[in-house]
């Protein structure tokens, strides 16, 4: 039985640790978490989100303005995050309307796809 979700793996370029914390932590405010000793030297940082992970992990050669592949957070105040993000450069594209949310979806400075999403009602 498959319980939960405990955490998924971003990308992003070898050595832009640094870049991704500023975004991630500094503008989205996320909360960085020690990885452990035995895959601390890998490169890479952990992030958590309640009991969630967000585990970003260094590789090149990837081009990922080109997928699909994201990671969608809920959100409150989705219009305070559209303003927080355009005003740090991100541009943002609403999403394809589904039932009982608003959404939109943006990518990161390394062209990973992240979408927001607030509960309507």
């Amino acid at each position: 039985m498959i319980k939960s979700v405990h955490h998924a793996q971003i990308s992003i370029p070898i050595g832009s640790e640094d870049e991704a914390r500023e975004f991630y932590c500094g503008i989205l405010g996320m909360t960085e978490i020690p990885k452990p000793e035995s895959l601390a030297g890998r490169g890479g940082f952990w992030l958590e989100l309640d009991s969630f992970q967000i585990h970003f992990g260094t590789e090149d050669g990837i081009d990922r303005a080109k997928s699909k592949a994201h990671v969608a957070y809920l959100v409150s105040d989705l219009e305070h995050w559209r303003n927080k993000l355009t005003a740090n450069g991100c541009s943002v594209t609403d999403g394809i309307p589904i039932p009982n949310y608003r959404r939109f979806e943006f990518r990161d400075p390394f062209g990973n796809r992240v979408e927001f999403l607030e509960k309507q009602g």
